[in-house]
């Protein structure tokens, strides 16, 4: 198996990566809404909607 990052073979203490790093890099991409998961639930469609609106700023 090699590390979905950058493609080395992987460690078995940071599998499925090659290094604390590339794990690291993994969670980045998370928490940064890189990777997401599509859904098409009206109430998550809404409740994306409604936070887009509420993190636009507002023109005047």
């Amino acid at each position: 198996m090699t590390c979905p990052i950058c493609q080395k073979e992987t460690v078995q203490k940071y599998r499925p990566f090659c290094s604390q790093r590339c794990a690291n890099v993994d969670l980045g991409k998370w928490l940064n809404g890189d990777y997401s998961v599509p859904s098409h639930e009206p109430e998550d469609v809404e409740s994306a909607l409604n936070e887009i609106e509420r993190q636009s700023p507002r023109l005047h």
